[in-house]
């Protein structure tokens, strides 16, 4: 480097300089400290690559404001995905979180110390039809199950049901953690009875049967029925447990989506099953397992649980959730008011909006339940297209605040409804008027 430029180096502040010039920042000294340094370094690598420094001080100054600022906050959804797994999946029933303490651990009645899991698992109980209990989230849950039930011995699963849940997330990958020895069945689209038979060996556990909650099969397929299945199991006295995935316990058939309900698997005779509370629950992350009282009850006791257990406001948020579903307040539930709200309200709204956007356009569309749940079933929807540039619109919407997050297709910006309640439209009028 010429020495010209190692003089202009020189030049760049000193940290207590920095410091002495930003006295009025509301910061914590050692972190100040830390930001300055950081941004000098940075201003140093910059002045080396492009000759000029920027703005130290006002570096450091937005890098306070910006840990200030909670990366964590409210979008609106217009995107009509109704489980956004970006976007948390299943937005959470209202509810007020408890300040101060609670009776998390502490039994009322007896004085004494209880169990956190009591609060959901009556609720759990009177939903399904058998004990239940939670951890925090579904890929836990199948591998507590594994891990308690089918430590070193062999897992009958078909083939076709060896899926990936996300994020790279496998069940082979998971049962190979649990200590469980995969036994594949089968081919990829069909799977027989016989097949599950002919493998049980001294070394079988247990029979796994996992719902294809994220992809679709269609065309010349086959497995056999729960309840054959089942009764193949008592037969030889293996447990059965189901993999469930979204975890739908009220029916939803009315609306449009077919998914397999918690209860009937349990009453077509499987053992244990597990699903999640974010997705058709419509409730918080958590995984939940139910089934006959010992099985749980053995789950429960694994050491595990307790490094899966839920915390206070998940089970605050899941107990609430849980209760609003037990007495089938389904408005209560936003995914589960979203999934049924008709095409013919959401054209109303649509044409409401449209009125108030010069250019906008209202066109009939589909919405999707989305996060890994009902591939393939979509759900009737009327959406509004914003004029201009769809990806410049799309960009100041995503940045602005509240951010909104719409989808583009053919060119196109378009507005769904359906995720959207009444009380966000003043904002989303808003967000629109001062993207465009």
């Amino acid at each position: 480097m010429a020495a010209a430029d190692q003089d202009t180096l020189r030049k760049l502040p000193s940290v207590d300089e920095v410091l002495r010039d930003l006295a009025g920042l509301r910061c914590p000294h050692p972190l100040l400290v830390s930001l300055v340094r950081r941004q000098i370094d940075a201003a140093r690598e910059k002045l080396r690559a492009t000759g000029a420094a920027g703005d130290i001080r006002q570096a450091v100054a937005e890098a306070v404001a910006a840990l200030r600022a909670p990366s964590l906050k409210r979008v609106i959804n217009a995107t009509g995905v109704v489980l956004h797994t970006n976007l948390g999946r299943a937005p959470l029933p209202g509810f007020s979180p408890i300040y101060g303490y609670s009776n998390l651990e502490y039994g009322l009645d007896t004085g004494r110390r209880g169990r956190r899991d009591t609060h959901v698992s009556s609720l759990l109980e009177h939903l399904t039809g058998k004990p239940g209990i939670a951890v925090n989230n579904n890929a836990a849950a199948t591998y507590l199950v594994l891990n308690e039930l089918a430590p070193g011995g062999e897992v009958i699963v078909s083939r076709g049901e060896l899926i990936e849940i996300g994020d790279g997330f496998r069940i082979p990958d998971i049962m190979a953690r649990s200590g469980a020895v995969l036994r594949e069945v089968g081919t990829t689209n069909r799977t027989g009875i016989a097949d599950y038979r002919n493998a049980i060996s001294e070394r079988t556990r247990l029979i796994m049967r996992v719902h294809p909650s994220n992809f679709h099969i269609s065309g010349f397929t086959g497995k056999p029925e729960l309840a054959e299945l089942a009764a193949l199991a008592r037969e030889y006295r293996i447990p059965l447990y189901e993999d469930l995935g979204s975890g739908c316990v009220a029916d939803l058939r009315p609306f449009g989506i077919t998914e397999p309900l918690v209860a009937a698997s349990l009453e077509a005779g499987v053992n244990v099953v597990s699903f999640s509370g974010d997705k058709l629950l419509g409730g918080p992350q958590a995984g939940l397992i139910c089934g006959d009282k010992d099985r749980i009850e053995r789950i429960r006791r694994n050491p595990m649980f307790r490094a899966m257990r839920l915390d206070k406001l998940i089970t605050q948020a899941l107990e609430v959730t849980l209760r609003h579903l037990l007495f089938e307040e389904w408005e209560a539930i936003p995914a589960l008011r979203m999934i049924r709200t008709s095409a013919a309200e959401l054209q109303g709204r649509a044409q409401r909006l449209a009125q108030r956007i010069p250019g906008a356009e209202v066109m009939e569309g589909a919405s999707v339940v989305g996060g890994g749940s009902t591939p393939d079933q979509k759900l009737p929807s009327w959406v509004v297209a914003i004029p201009g540039s769809a990806v410049r619109i799309e960009a100041a919407l995503r940045g602005g605040d509240p951010p909104v997050i719409a989808r583009i297709e053919n060119d196109r910006l378009l507005l769904d409804l359906r995720c959207v309640p009444e009380w966000e439209e003043e904002d989303l009028l808003a967000a629109i008027k001062r993207a465009t």
